[in-house]
């Protein structure tokens, strides 16, 4: 048989004669994508995916099944060919009803794989969860303890009964890997040379540490405060986060080679101009650390505390005199550790004042709930109109009465005044937790935002400033959740990686496909019980700060792993339909319409066919016909509505895909699921 000499992109090849354009390809090294085509196979040509442009040739050919001819010239990125090939693919992933990935995953602001760990934690890999949560951040027995959980509110199994308790089984992991001794470090490159030198050892700042210092970087952590942590540590009670706990994880930082540097405060050991000549990059992560203001009367009087500075007070050691009434003003999460803290340093009367009702309280429900429990009262639908003082101290507020008017810009119905209708309350102090800032001091010569925020790139948290970077609660939008600090982080971290190897980082948003669910999908799940986490009784706990939460034993942390759904596709990471639609940057959506006939079965025992995410190539069914002779699946139906179901007379026919599974290896899309058995 003789050669066909033919162009490819440009490529001169040799191939035999009676190749196909996609063989000739795949010897140039050049990747047409393609669904339905196995070298093992005869070509098929059914999903369309694989047209390329052929020189003199008004239409599309097919590469899978398209001869190659002498002198032929193909173009593989044509414009006619990518637009048709980017339609085949809006096509299949209009009528693909899978997940690439867990709502869970989706909602954290950093993408925490926690369907994996959770997993790990049902299988009672305690270890590799841990190891699974640190590839994303190095601080999960603390963050763990202290995250609202947006992966929760995410959660599909709300539509059977609860979410999954995710955050616990977090720090569950965590803590459990440490007290066995197999918790492992991560692997640290070969030294690159370049130095980064990270202002803040808060979350961000420590995240940003641990993934510099894994790429090889040499890196320098400087904090104001005598130890790391940030805000985890000077504004989260012991009660909710034990200092041991965060001291050995950022120990554990240390000891990957990072340098901490604490009681380092920028213009006063070191300008920041002068700090940036130290090192080849520079992030700036310093937090927020400035209370915000009431802007009411007599908010200059003694015994006014910022809650930020209170809660700081608090940890490092003092006890502020706040006497025996104390009104804490705000409905975050911070409210709710000022007024915990309140009950512990002594207050007999603790309020939190509070403009709308406990329905738009921002703070974690169960944190509302343990602050009722430990004596806390609320005073919902006020608003302070002004502190009362005597001798230049706290001695009441007077509070406006508010009533809900119309939702917010958020759709949260936005409190307004009731004319005339005021109350007082006799107090000793008053702590405002209504926000937080940054403070800009020392860094006037980085460019700031309208809030007084340093301004960075949305994306790549790169400065005006040449190598000078900075993220978390410091930038942009301003304080918000530590997970999220964490999420910049990750993203700065690798533009910093990037610039100190010559590289420009530009983060692309995954296209992936999510299914639309509601109750009626799950109506067939047992109902189990959340686990409730074990707590100390309110009235020995209010008097310490020992931790509240007693911690899940081994068996009841894998029974809540268990409840998990397993939402996210086994098969993401192998899937060619994604692979190919994130190539494309295919849109997703666009062509979504009605969809084929969707079904879970098991019917051949040890493999699982998902329907929804089937695209019908026919790759399984021609696997099992024509290399494992065996012809158990077959087509079903016609037109649109055709599907692939098994075609057996005999059960025993089927017991050969237990040591098979062809078809498992040969689908592109996550459809076939092989179980273990």
């Amino acid at each position: 048989m003789g050669t066909v000499n033919l162009t490819i992109d440009g490529v001169q090849v040799s191939v035999e004669e009676g190749s196909t354009i996609l063989a000739a390809a795949e010897k140039a090294g050049i990747e047409i994508p393609n669904l339905c085509f196995m070298k093992e196979m005869k070509p098929y040509g059914a999903c369309g995916v694989c047209v390329v442009e052929v020189e003199k040739c008004p239409k599309l050919l097919r590469a899978c099944a398209t001869k190659v001819a002498e002198g032929m010239v193909v173009n593989t990125k044509g414009e006619r060919a990518l637009k048709a090939r980017k339609l085949a693919l809006e096509l299949l992933m209009g009528d693909h009803d899978g997940d690439c990935q867990g709502p869970c995953k989706l909602n954290c602001p950093a993408h925490t794989d926690c369907q994996k760990y959770v997993k790990e934690i049902a299988e009672g890999r305690f270890a590799d969860a841990t190891a699974t949560v640190m590839e994303t951040f190095p601080i999960p027995a603390s963050i763990g303890r202290v995250c609202p959980h947006p992966c929760e509110t995410a959660c599909r199994r709300r539509l059977v009964e609860a979410p999954i308790s995710i955050a616990q089984l977090k720090y569950f992991a965590a803590d459990q890997a440490r007290a066995d001794g197999t918790l492992r470090a991560p692997k640290v490159a070969a030294p690159t040379g370049k130095k980064v030198g990270i202002i803040g050892g808060g979350p961000a700042g420590l995240t940003a540490a641990f993934k510099l210092a894994q790429w090889g970087h040499d890196v320098t952590v400087y904090d104001q405060m005598p130890e790391m942590g940030g805000m985890l540590r000077y504004g989260i009670p012991e009660y909710r986060l034990p200092k041991a706990i965060l001291k050995a994880e950022t120990d554990a930082i240390a000891a990957l080679g990072v340098t901490f540097v604490n009681d380092f405060k920028i213009g006063r050991n070191a300008e920041f101009d002068k700090l940036r000549t130290w090192f080849d990059a520079v992030i700036v992560a310093n937090g927020a650390w400035k209370s915000s203001a009431m802007r009411v009367k007599g908010e200059e009087l003694k015994g006014v505390w910022g809650g930020i500075d209170f809660l700081r007070a608090v940890a490092t050691g003092g006890k502020p005199e706040i006497g025996d009434r104390v009104a804490i003003v705000g409905g975050g999460n911070t409210a709710m550790d000022a007024c915990r803290t309140a009950v512990r340093v002594g207050a007999k009367e603790v309020y939190v004042v509070y403009r709308r009702t406990r329905k738009e309280m921002p703070a974690e429900d169960i944190e509302i709930t343990e602050a009722e429990e430990e004596g806390v009262k609320f005073k919902f639908l006020y608003a302070p109109d002004e502190i009362l003082g005597k001798d230049g101290k706290v001695c009441g507020m007077r509070l406006q009465v508010m009533e809900l008017g119309e939702p917010d810009e958020r759709g949260r119905r936005k409190p307004v005044p009731v004319p005339g209708q005021f109350e007082e309350i006799a107090l000793d102090s008053v702590i405002a937790a209504i926000g937080q800032r940054n403070d800009p001091e020392g860094f006037a010569s980085l460019p700031q935002t309208q809030k007084g925020t340093i301004a960075a790139d949305e994306a790549t948290f790169a400065t005006t400033l040449p190598g000078v970077f900075a993220c978390g609660d410091t930038v942009n939008k301003g304080a918000g959740i530590a997970i999220g600090a964490i999420a910049q982080a990750n993203e700065a971290a690798l533009a910093v990686d990037a610039y100190l190897r010559g590289r420009t980082y530009q983060p692309v948003q995954p296209i992936i496909s999510e299914r639309e669910v509601t109750e009626k999908d799950f109506a067939d799940r047992e109902r189990i019980a959340r686990v409730k986490m074990p707590q100390r009784p309110a009235e020995e706990r209010r008097h310490d700060f020992k931790e509240v939460n007693l911690g899940l034993s081994v068996e009841a942390a894998r029974a809540e792993a268990k409840r998990c759904l397993e939402c996210g596709c086994h098969d993401y990471f192998d899937c060619k339909l994604i692979r190919y639609a994130n190539m494309l940057r295919t849109d997703t959506k666009r062509l979504k319409g009605e969809f084929h006939p969707g079904f879970v079965e098991r019917k051949l025992v040890c493999i699982e066919r998902n329907q929804r995410k089937c695209i019908t190539c026919n790759l399984c069914v021609r696997t099992c016909e024509e290399r494992a002779k065996k012809g158990l699946l077959g087509l079903v139906g016609r037109g649109f509505k055709t599907v692939i179901k098994p075609e057996f007379d005999k059960p025993e026919a089927i017991a050969v895909c237990k040591d098979c599974h062809l078809c498992v290896d040969a689908c592109p899309t996550g459809a076939l699921r092989f179980l273990e058995k």
